[in-house]
């Protein structure tokens, strides 16, 4: 197959050589099934270059999955205390909604008849506590049996915790007490965010009864995002705050972000045995949505090593060769292509093992892959 493959470059060469556009005739012969020779108009009007081995950092990775994710405080499920029929909800998904902004009104009779139990309550309480002040000092007069100023006392604390649990019960409901004890008694209570974000639920329409049980809508605050990832347990030793990771979301795009390693899971799940790994993604990351499914690699380690860019690497059959500079005579090149033992591989760079062959030789480090964009694209010569 090399033979092969370096027969495909003399004659793309010596094709090219014949081309009507190029002005200077392209040359190559082989002296043997190595060597190349390429005549220096020719290898400039390929932009090739030559070159050396360079370190180059590579990363140690750790692959997991997850999604983008908030915080449990930055969720909220709304809900009621006490069921009603649903009169008002103007809000819809994707809505952003502050603290204290109003969401829904509920209406039923039930409230009606809290507001007026409080109001019956609070006037019995007011002589309640006047017969409790009466009976006391008549009590500490020796007027009156210690008998009398007990069941004062007992009747009295026992409205006042009545009194206070139907209160806090209003509170609840968003209906103000004093208002109440004003005689302003309404059927209709509403429910108001109780966090800044926005809209993801919506549950309800008008008419609607909801009980306590049901989610009326939720709320997410997205502000602090961040990536739960999935880890295997094999792997999981290796993870450690700090560490940086690669992500990206498939399904939206090929770009790749930034996050950090915040937190490592301490349990791991016994259905697939993984352990959750908390990351923060770069505050100049935004624009994710809570759900999204997404592709990670932690980073556990960082290492240089000898590395030739793939752009001067040729790949035949999974084996990986380099064009040598062997010299230069006549205005020609004479290239050798040498096999190469590769290791680790980043984006642009594929670390070389046997790097000590290459040592302070040339070596083509650009413009090879024209050559086989032009093989490869079918140019007409």
């Amino acid at each position: 197959m090399k033979n092969l493959y370096i027969l495909f470059i003399f004659t793309l060469l010596m094709s090219c050589g014949n081309s009507e556009t190029k002005n200077e005739a392209l040359s190559t012969e082989s002296k043997n099934n190595d060597e190349v020779v390429i005549t220096k108009a020719q290898f400039e009007g390929e932009q090739m270059q030559f070159g050396s081995l360079t370190e180059h950092d590579f990363n140690e990775t750790i692959k997991a999955s997850g999604m983008i994710d908030v915080p449990t405080h930055n969720k909220s499920s709304v809900s009621t205390f006490i069921g009603g029929y649903v009169t008002k909800t103007p809000l819809l998904i994707g809505d952003e909604v502050k603290k204290g902004q109003f969401l829904v009104s509920l209406e039923n009779t039930e409230f009606v008849e809290i507001q007026q139990q409080y109001m019956e309550v609070a006037e019995q309480l007011n002589y309640l506590k006047s017969e409790f002040a009466r009976q006391k000092t008549l009590y500490d007069e020796n007027i009156t049996s210690q008998k009398n100023f007990l069941k004062a006392e007992s009747t009295y604390k026992s409205s006042l915790a009545h009194y206070n649990g139907l209160r806090k019960k209003l509170q609840m409901m968003n209906i103000n007490p004093s208002s109440v004890e004003k005689g302003n008694i309404t059927s209709v209570i509403n429910i108001y965010a109780p966090i800044d974000g926005f809209v993801t639920k919506v549950n309800v329409s008008n008419g609607t009864y909801v009980s306590p049980s049901d989610i009326i809508l939720e709320i997410i605050d997205t502000e602090h995002i961040h990536l739960e990832l999935s880890v295997f347990e094999k792997d999981i030793l290796q993870v450690k705050k700090g560490q940086k990771i690669n992500f990206k979301i498939p399904e939206a795009s090929d770009a790749i972000y930034k996050a950090d390693v915040h937190l490592v899971g301490t349990t791991i799940d016994p259905t697939n045995r993984r352990v959750t790994v908390h990351g923060h993604i770069a505050d100049e990351h935004t624009g994710f949505v809570v759900g999204m499914f997404a592709e990670a690699e932690i980073i556990v380690s960082v290492s240089k090593k000898m590395a030739l860019s793939k752009e001067a690497v040729i790949e035949i059959d999974d084996d990986y060769f380099v064009m040598v500079f062997n010299n230069e005579k006549d205005g020609n090149y004479y290239l050798k292509m040498v096999k190469l033992d590769v290791g680790l591989q980043s984006e642009d760079f594929i670390e070389v093992l046997n790097a000590e062959n290459f040592k302070d030789k040339q070596l083509v480090v650009k413009g090879t892959y024209m050559l086989l964009n032009e093989g490869n694209g079918g140019h007409d010569h």
